[in-house]
């Protein structure tokens, strides 16, 4: 079928689903006063690609119907730069707040169908087969895809991947007739109550003897003994005044537990395969998926430095210090954006025929955003100081004795209307403040991994070559 509507989008979330939200099991994802907010936005964003087809569709390459871009398997430097354009037109719905808008996962398995030949190395090749089946599936259908591949942490001691045994982690329990059971834990599956299909892969490598947590697979969202345990919500009501963007853009996290689970064959692409497991994300993983990750974040950050703008417009805080934290923002969104380009510009072509931007200027920033992305909040809670709670609601402004004392006594500097000024700084809290502002601020942190992590490993993705010729000069001196 070709690409889904708002509408076909929200009817097929109304199948069943074992969706737990601050205590009760959700019936309905799409009503329900908690999720109806982020449901209805991410049918918007299935809207978007209708209304803005130049950019965000393209004809499928067997069928003809027009799919979503972000479903592309890039063959060349000039299919990277429009999707890069499609990235940013749906990242920019959200203003960068929805990290997993249904594109990560789409070029997520346009980058492993891309890559066929990685996954089926150390003799996978039927699962990676059944891995490019999938996403010509995904991408003809539209689906809505989240993931979890994150093993829960019981004991830092233990290490991060689980060992032989370990009674936790997602792992085969048996085989079926039709497939393989599966038992245990995995965080955390972001968009959970809003997606179609839930995917494992592969995340930190196994060690020796752990062939059971080996796992690939995709399954419907209604498969029996699913379950989704999702964190408190952070979804306002749907007044859009008073809550701009916490009304619309909590897209929620779950921790998914697999009560013995069957994965039907044809949905399973690693099947206790250690070998194809530890080598397959270590390719061309990293800098394909990183394309939107970054594009999302530079949108962010434009974001940011925006409405840093006019928090300081509303006081007339001109004075150099303000200024110079509002370019600080600033720097941090030129940086991003100037990385992206870099790592476009850089591309790469990969063993049969994936293009992906180039790796190193991608890891740059997924090492520095989680530094960056609190800061950026530190400095509106700080332009805008005890301001951001003289923000009076649209049931005080509509009371007809208030309003003519809250234009009189709370109007913005140089003749801005008050209503103007409350707007915007219910727009700032509501961005770095409040409880969605909250999430987003941890979610920013540990976002493909903490900055500690990838500073550390940041040889794993950079050709040190240049910095070595420059100081082999002086070392390779004769006497």
């Amino acid at each position: 079928m070709p690409a889904r509507t708002g509408e076909q989008f929200l009817k097929g979330l109304r199948g069943p689903r074992e969706v737990w939200v601050d205590g009760e099991r959700i019936k309905d994802v799409v009503d329900h006063p908690k999720l109806t907010g982020a449901a209805h936005a991410l049918a918007e964003v299935f809207d978007l690609h209708h209304q803005h087809p130049d950019i965000l569709l393209m004809p499928d390459e067997e069928t003809g119907e027009p799919i979503p871009v972000s479903h592309m398997i890039p063959r060349s430097r000039d299919d990277l730069l429009r999707r890069s354009k499609a990235l940013r037109r749906v990242a920019e719905y959200s203003v960068g707040l929805m990290g997993r808008t249904p594109d990560y996962m789409n070029v997520t398995y346009a980058g492993f169908a891309g890559n066929r030949g990685g996954w089926a190395d150390h003799g996978n090749e039927a699962g990676a087969e059944r891995l490019v089946a999938y996403q010509k599936f995904l991408r003809r259908g539209d689906i809505s895809l989240t993931h979890t591949i994150v093993q829960p942490t019981v004991d830092k001691a233990m290490g991060d991947a689980p060992q032989a045994g370990n009674p936790y982690g997602l792992r085969k329990v048996g085989d079926t007739e039709h497939g393989i059971v599966v038992r245990g834990a995995r965080i955390l599956a972001t968009l959970a109550p809003f997606a179609d299909e839930i995917a494992v892969y592969p995340a930190l490598p196994l060690p020796a003897g752990a062939d059971a947590y080996a796992l690939s697979f995709c399954i419907p969202m209604s498969a029996p003994g699913l379950k989704f345990l999702c964190r408190d919500s952070a979804s306002a009501s749907s007044n859009r005044f008073d809550h701009p963007l916490s009304s619309r853009f909590d897209e929620q996290d779950a921790f998914v537990i697999f009560d013995d689970v069957e994965i039907p064959r044809d949905r399973l692409f690693i099947d206790g395969n250690l070998a194809a497991y530890n080598s397959v994300m270590t390719t061309s993983w990293p800098a394909n998926i990183q394309q939107q990750t970054m594009i999302r974040a530079s949108v962010k950050l434009d974001f940011a430095w925006g409405l840093a703008l006019r928090v300081a417009a509303a006081i007339n805080a001109a004075d150099p210090e303000t200024m110079r934290m509002i370019g600080e923002i600033w720097s941090y969104s030129e940086f991003t954006r100037s990385a992206v380009v870099a790592a476009e510009t850089e591309a790469r072509e990969w063993p049969g025929g994936l293009w992906t931007p180039a790796t190193a200027p991608l890891h740059a920033l997924r090492a520095t955003l989680p530094l960056w992305f609190p800061r950026v909040n530190e400095i509106l809670r700080l332009i805008g100081s005890h301001n951001v709670f003289a923000t009076p609601t649209t049931a005080q402004m509509a009371d007809k004795d208030l309003r003519p004392l809250i234009d009189q006594y709370l109007p913005g500097a140089k003749g801005m209307p008050a209503e103007e000024r409350i707007r915007i700084f219910r727009l700032a809290w509501d961005f770095a403040g409040s409880a969605l502002a909250s999430r987003n601020e941890q979610y920013e942190r540990f976002y493909l991994a903490s900055s500690p992590r990838n500073l550390a490993r940041h040889l794993v993705f950079t050709d040190r070559n240049r910095a070595d010729r420059l100081v082999d000069r002086f070392l390779k001196e004769p006497y």
